[in-house]
């Protein structure tokens, strides 16, 4: 779901350089707003959410997943994955985020499979934080992303 995702929505931009928090997680929605998954909207509702309740979408340390709920501008569930090469700060927390993997779930269902997705892909029990984000931030093309995304789903598998 989540590699067919990226494909079909030419979801991916990889070694980005933004100027905070806000413009990295722009780079997402425009992504799947272009791919028509989301409507423009979708992106003032996710900075509303973390602007009331905090950064949410923090998953682990140095990974983010900015959403919102489907009905505040999602037209069908959708990935797209944003790397930086310089991580941004969220205003209140310590560890910076390098790797943001935006999704727009179309339901509650969508949301859930595409967030044990997402943690599949990175689970890295060897880790401390038990994610892998360098296997992400070493990628350089968006079949270098695949790549890690088939070897994780391999690796879960087994």
């Amino acid at each position: 779901m989540l590699k067919a995702s990226l494909i079909e929505n030419n979801s991916i931009l990889l070694n980005q350089r933004v100027a905070g928090w806000k413009e990295a997680i722009k780079l997402g929605t425009d992504l799947l707003e272009a791919s028509g998954a989301t409507e423009p909207r979708y992106y003032q509702h996710i900075i509303d959410n973390i602007e009331k309740l905090g950064p949410y979408i923090i998953l682990a340390p140095g990974l983010a997943m900015p959403h919102a709920r489907p009905e505040e501008g999602v037209n069908r569930t959708a990935f797209a994955l944003v790397t930086l090469a310089e991580p941004v700060v969220f205003e209140g927390e310590d560890d910076p985020v390098s790797v943001f993997v935006t999704l727009a779930g179309s339901d509650s269902d969508q949301h859930l499979q595409g967030l044990m997705e997402i943690t599949q892909t990175l689970d890295d029990p060897e880790s401390d934080t038990g994610v892998n984000l360098e296997k992400i931030l070493r990628c350089n093309t968006n079949e270098d992303v695949y790549h890690v995304i088939d070897q994780a789903l391999a690796a879960n598998a087994g």
